[in-house]
């Protein structure tokens, strides 16, 4: 099939998606049904879109289906889809056998009380960029942190919002989460080129935060906290994804390793055969969601894009766009507004993530830049709407003792990651990797892999 022109009307069927996904919703909300955004599935939401666009789209339907299953079938589908299972085994196996205990209680048994806020925030981000999950994280630590403060009289509200905070600065930065595996696959670029950009920008708002709460966030360093046991060795599979991953080996070894590994010490401890591979088709189930919400995305813009949706928007989008630095200002503003609407970060980064690519090879930004962008803003807006999991999941967590908009008040690190992302836009002190090997986007690939192709 012929690809179309520019069309307003192609981008309906993303249209319906996020008017039956946000829709539901806010009907499930005003009947206080719990985790009301979380209710209807959202591959349900987007079967329903492709299938508008099957209706609404003009062609015969073998041709549309060509189409449909070539966006499918992307390379960067299937690998994001891949990476997705491996990731969500990983994670469950690890579980399974104490390491998540293991890392909450280490953390706790180092640090002194009265600087415990800033602890469980330093925990949390530690947690959360090893395993890959902010709810994960937050199911774990933000009871223990809800304790604490109870025993010492904190403020429960700085306490859930540090909590959250660091749950979120692991959830975007860690190499096996769901929003890193997006950003980077729908960008094309590399999971360690977008990690070390990333870092710069969260370290410092991290550091601030730290500062702040040692400042503001003391508390009685008399008070007793009861601590469980923990095992250095198994928290050594987190450590040894964080380290591979960063040393370059390729994504399905290094989570193909952790899975091993973290199965062999389980297998030490009790573990049998039979738990262990349950526990791995089991963490796979965990991301089922995400994964055909992943595939069902992949079919339905390629549809959108062939109809000429994604070229009218550029258009549109191209109005307010003057160069490099309005467009990354223009990627975080749509990131944001994408992830408000959707209300799950990994989903408005695959929805949006087709645009901002075409919006990165018109304007010349960066993919690396573009994929540490996608993520900071789907996670800075993910951690701090009302209607969020993470925030929801606080409430239920700490059954309602503090208010969703007293916690949303203390959530320093997200301002303080938002404010600094902006800064690197006017001030690109993050760009090292950039100026040191910059991109071609010819060939789309660092002037380096060029080089070596070539040779």
């Amino acid at each position: 099939m012929e690809k179309k022109k520019g069309s307003a009307f192609a981008l309906f069927p993303f249209l319906l998606f996020i008017i039956i996904y946000l829709g539901a919703g806010i009907i499930l909300e005003m009947k206080g049904t719990e985790m009301a955004f979380y209710q209807f599935p959202a591959p349900t939401a987007c079967l329903i879109a492709i299938i508008f666009a099957f209706i609404v789209f003009k062609g015969k339907i073998n041709d549309k289906f060509e189409v449909f299953a070539s966006g499918v079938g992307n390379i960067d589908i299937v690998t994001m889809c891949m990476i997705y299972l491996l990731a969500g085994a990983f994670s469950a196996v690890s579980k399974a056998m104490g390491g998540v205990d293991s890392v909450v209680n280490l953390g706790l048994s180092v640090l002194p009380l009265n600087l415990i806020i800033a602890g469980l925030f330093i925990i949390s981000a530690f947690m959360s960029t090893a395993t890959g999950t902010s709810m994960g994280t937050l199911s774990a630590i933000a009871p223990i942190g809800a304790g604490v403060a109870a025993v010492t009289g904190t403020n429960m509200a700085l306490t859930m919002g540090a909590v959250v905070g660091g749950a979120m600065f692991g959830d975007n930065l860690s190499f096996i989460s769901d929003t890193t595996i997006a950003a980077t696959r729908s960008q094309g670029c590399e999971m360690r080129d977008k990690f070390r950009m990333n870092l710069k920008i969260s370290m410092i708002a991290a550091v601030i935060t730290v500062v702040l709460l040692l400042v503001f966030g003391q508390t009685d360093g008399s008070a007793v906290i009861e601590i469980g046991e923990y095992s250095i060795v198994k928290t050594l599979p987190y450590v040894a994804v964080i380290v591979l991953a960063l040393s370059g080996m390729n994504v399905f070894a290094v989570l193909t390793i952790g899975i091993v590994f973290s199965g062999v010490i389980g297998m030490f401890d009790g573990m049998t055969v039979l738990a262990f591979a349950q526990n791995i088709y089991n963490g796979m189930l965990g991301m089922m969601e995400v994964f055909l919400t992943s595939i069902f995305i992949g079919g339905l813009a390629k549809m959108v894009e062939h109809e000429g949706g994604v070229d009218w928007l550029i258009n549109k989008v191209r109005s307010f766009i003057k160069g490099q630095k309005s467009a990354e200002l223009g990627i975080a503003a749509m990131t944001s507004v994408a992830d408000m609407a959707i209300a799950n970060n990994t989903v408005a980064i695959i929805a949006i993530g087709p645009i901002v690519k075409s919006i990165c090879e018109e304007y010349k930004v960066d993919p690396r830049r573009s994929a540490s962008l996608l993520d900071i803003f789907a996670c800075i807006m993910q951690g701090a709407i009302p209607y969020g999991a993470q925030i929801l999941l606080i409430g239920g967590l700490t059954s309602g003792t503090v208010g969703t908009f007293q916690i949303i008040g203390c959530l320093w690190y997200q301002a303080l990651l938002a404010i600094v992302a902006v800064i690197s836009i006017f001030v690109p002190f993050a760009n090292g990797a950039i100026k040191k090997d910059p991109w071609n986007f010819e060939h789309w690939m660092p002037e380096s892999k060029v080089k070596e192709l070539n040779k």
